[in-house]
């Protein structure tokens, strides 16, 4: 038979590379400045651009869908070609591919500090952006089906089997996460409001995990690890348990983000069966990846290759036992909303992500540039580095949650709480956030080293824009033969879409009836839409980032309910939320939450802490907003703000728009003439006057249908 010559295309996967690295290096920096502010809190600079709540969504992002992401896009760029004996179906494609992607990265490196975010963990980006996303994530998945359709390989390789998935899940994903109502061209409202929105949300936030930051890295591990330690995968028949037990029971998972709140109890169970399920699978494919080294385990010692690799599967391990047993109902109410849950994300990204890309970029780039690795000693110096820094990171955090929930949850003899003042629980943890901070320092070193060694790497060799390989034409297809999996692989659209049913099984099942079925989400008849000033003042929190260290969740707890609300005693109920676009109930406790809050503190109170937190509360390490004081609301879009609201649902009257600036000025002035009673000067227009009209609304409309009931 006489072979084909035909030229893989390096020139994208170098692209992929270059920005891999670059914008892991940013990402990382700002992480770590971001940690550092956290027990620093000078570190904000008193700018808005550079203060917590605006930088950790740019930190996120970064490292997910800039560092991560360009690196998944290197991987599949690289290995496809390979596993399919064909170059991408058109390399116009591939670069509008490429550009497309940085420059939405550019975008929200520019619209996150600005302020412009939807609030919505890993789903910041604003309605422009998210049309982007989608247009270019196709581009991705035409090049990716045009070239398994064209390959001159019969079989698709398991790690084509993850590819099709991540692309028809994400796809799912992003589309249904971001109906959005536009106000402006860069803010918009969710579709959805509180239950609604939340269990679409960690739908959407659990599998961008699964299947942006998990099967991806899975088809490069079956690709690049057996190509590391020159061994065959372990076991075929395992790839495809492994395979479709995962895509199929992942997608169900997303309501252990949300046990204890006021999603309904079914969804809850759902979410917690099926995070259990999914240790079956993930383990599968751990043990799959750490069993192709059998024999291989003296080559370990000494390739820094094999080192990376061997701890990120590991740590995929780890951290794929670890997400199950957090969802069970008692260790959840322990750790969720601590540093824990913090801890066990960086295991997974610093460990499974970061050094299976670490991996991949040593073993790749020597092969691009036709040389040898530059220094293996630096090598090895980076994964000593990294791996410390993981440790580092990672076991302050754990102490730092668990520290956090038993001081939580602790009762003096009286009954009361002993450590009433949330503050005392976060000043307890502060040393840990200074060795947290030398943690992601060592692990940002590494990646220095290593963007190092690759450079001196590429200086020693000749890159090969085109390489030649040598390959069969394949012959017919034929739909018979082999087991039935074999024959499933030489049928590409069939393949895709039987995967992309299996992923949309559990999202229609727990989706769906929490729209369709009015008893999932009870109506409070005394909840009301809030107000144009209110309004303005929630955006103005959404702005800022407040949900990213502030619960708005209380949750069904003897100790929650006595510390967040002592006077009246009642936990959040899903009829609160009815008008909540998005909803706030947030992942993380930093500061106290925020759902029982009006009313507690004067607006006196709230202005100063506001301007200097420190004072108001000895030892914060919240961030001063000293430009709420001197921007002004932008009353011109308020008419556009009750219109976009009353589209998604929420009951303004017709006409409403026209005079709600007329209700706007009226309760501001009463909050600057109460303000003024106390000597603080401030125009009736200023940003701080709606924040303070929105955290003085919070929680009050349950409080106002009590007395109500016992009249």
């Amino acid at each position: 038979m006489e072979l084909e010559k035909i030229h893989y295309d390096n020139k994208i996967v170098k692209a992929f590379i270059i920005a891999t690295v670059i914008f892991g290096i940013v990402g990382m920096s700002v992480g770590l400045l971001a940690a550092i502010q956290l027990f620093y809190p000078i570190a904000n600079f008193d700018l808005q651009y550079t203060s917590f709540g605006r930088i950790r969504p740019l930190h996120t992002n970064a490292v997910i869908f800039a560092f991560v992401g360009n690196a998944m896009f290197a991987g599949v760029y690289y290995s496809m070609q390979r596993l399919l004996k064909a170059r991408m179906f058109n390399d116009s494609l591939s670069w509008i591919h490429f550009w497309g992607w940085q420059l939405i990265i550019l975008a929200a490196a520019i619209t996150l500090p600005l302020g412009m975010t939807t609030s919505k963990e890993y789903s910041e980006l604003e309605w422009p952006i998210d049309i982007a996303i989608a247009l270019i994530w196709v581009v991705f998945g035409i090049n990716m089906i045009g070239t398994i359709i064209k390959r001159r390989e019969q079989h698709m390789y398991v790690a084509i089997w993850f590819y099709i998935a991540t692309f028809v899940t994400v796809a799912v994903l992003h589309i249904v996460n971001s109906f959005e109502m536009p106000v402006t061209l860069f803010k918009s409202y969710s579709a959805y409001a509180g239950v609604q929105d939340a269990l679409v949300q960690w739908w959407y936030g659990h599998n961008a995990v699964a299947f942006f930051l998990t099967t991806p890295y899975l088809g490069m591990m079956y690709y690049f690890l057996p190509k590391a330690a020159n061994r065959p995968v372990y076991s075929y028949r395992l790839s495809i348990i492994h395979f479709w037990s995962l895509i199929f029971i992942y997608i169900w998972a997303g309501p252990h983000h949300l046990l204890y709140t006021a999603l309904p109890d079914w969804a809850q169970s759902l979410g917690v069966v099926f995070s259990i399920m999914l240790i079956a699978p993930s383990w599968g494919g751990m043990l799959n990846g750490l069993f192709t080294l059998r024999g291989a385990w003296d080559r370990v010692r000494e390739d820094a290759v094999l080192k990376f690799m061997v701890v990120a599967v590991t740590a995929y391990g780890m951290a794929t036992l670890e997400g199950p047993l957090l969802s069970l109902k008692n260790v959840n109410a322990i750790t969720h909303y601590t540093d824990w849950i913090v801890a066990h994300v960086h295991v997974g990204g610093l460990g499974w992500n970061g050094f299976l890309i670490f991996g991949m970029l040593y073993w790749v780039i020597p092969r691009m540039w036709n040389t040898k690795l530059y220094s293996s000693k630096l090598a090895n110096l980076h994964f000593w580095i990294g791996t410390l820094g993981i440790v580092f990171y990672a076991l302050p955090m754990y102490i730092g949650g668990v520290v956090q929930s038993l001081m939580w949850k602790e009762f003096a003899a009286d009954g009361f709480l002993k450590y009433q003042n949330f503050l005392e629980t976060t000043t307890q943890i502060l040393p840990m956030y200074i060795l947290r901070a030398v943690g992601g320092t060592l692990y940002l070193t590494g990646v220095f080293i290593m963007t190092y060694n690759l450079l001196k790497t590429a200086a020693s060799g000749k890159f090969v824009a085109n390489e030649e390989a040598e390959v069969a034409p394949m012959a017919k297809v034929t739909s018979t033969g082999g087991n039935w999996h074999h024959v499933l692989e030489r049928k590409p659209v069939l393949f895709t879409v039987l995967a992309l049913v299996a992923v949309l099984i559990g999202g229609i099942i727990e989706l769906v009836p929490t729209f369709l079925i009015k008893s999932n989400v009870p109506t409070i008849a005394s909840v009301k839409p809030y107000t144009p000033l209110e309004l303005h003042g929630r955006d103005i929190y959404i702005r800022e980032g407040c949900v990213g260290c502030h619960s708005q969740m209380i949750r069904p707890f003897r100790s929650e309910v006595q510390r967040y609300d002592p006077k009246g005693g009642e936990y959040s109920k899903a009829g609160e939320y009815v008008y909540d676009h998005p909803f706030l109930w947030g992942s993380k406790r930093t500061g106290p939450d925020l759902h029982r809050t009006g009313g507690k503190y004067a607006d006196s109170w709230h202005f100063r802490h506001m301007l200097t937190p420190g004072e108001v509360s000895t030892g914060s390490i919240m961030p001063a907003y000293p430009w709420l004081y001197e921007q002004q609301i932008n009353k011109d879009i308020t008419a556009s703000m009750i219109n976009a609201l009353r589209t998604v649902g929420v009951p303004y009257e017709e006409g409403y728009e026209d005079r709600a600036n007329e209700d706007l000025d009226k309760q501001a002035n009463r909050i600057v003439e109460g303000l003024q009673l106390e000597g603080l000067e401030t125009s009736s227009d200023a940003e701080i006057v709606a924040l303070i009209a929105y955290l003085q609304r919070l929680g009050t409309d349950i409080k106002l249908e009590k007395v109500a009931t016992n009249q």
